[in-house]
């Protein structure tokens, strides 16, 4: 019976730091998109995102598909380093759907000289290649 509850307790123990181990790098994903932007480098801040014909970006001018089309979308909006301003992230929840998936809901705000912007978002974490990506991004 005693091994029977270590070898439970070491798969929970296992499973909990699996778990806080993948949100440790989801949250660091989001700490090198915030540094990559602050910086004025989008194709770096581009890096968190999954390089698919597939990545799926929802904003105020409603559904892109593409890294492509979403980097193009970027340059297009933010031309440079005032229009970026320095960006700031505050997660309101993270949570695990499934071992290869994280749901994420936080806010956002760029801080400007030629006026501050903020709204909120939702992403969507997919694990490919052993490596946490957004492949859904829903950001007003």
């Amino acid at each position: 019976m005693r091994l029977l509850v270590l070898i439970l307790y070491i798969f929970v123990s296992l499973s909990a730091f699996s778990q806080l181990n993948d949100e440790q790098n989801i949250r660091q994903v989001l700490r090198n998109q915030t540094e990559s932007w602050n910086q004025g480098k989008i194709e770096k801040f581009m890096e968190g995102y999954w390089q698919s014909d597939s990545l799926m970006f929802i904003g105020s001018s409603g559904v892109t598909r593409g890294w492509n089309t979403t980097l193009e979308n970027y340059k297009k909006h933010y031309p440079d380093t005032a229009a970026m301003g320095k960006l700031s992230f505050d997660l309101v929840q993270v949570s695990r759907i499934s071992a290869e998936y994280f749901y994420i809901v936080g806010k956002w705000h760029l801080k400007r000289s030629i006026g501050d912007l903020n709204g909120h978002f939702t992403l969507l974490f997919k694990k490919i290649k052993n490596k946490w990506l957004i492949v859904s991004d829903h950001s007003s």
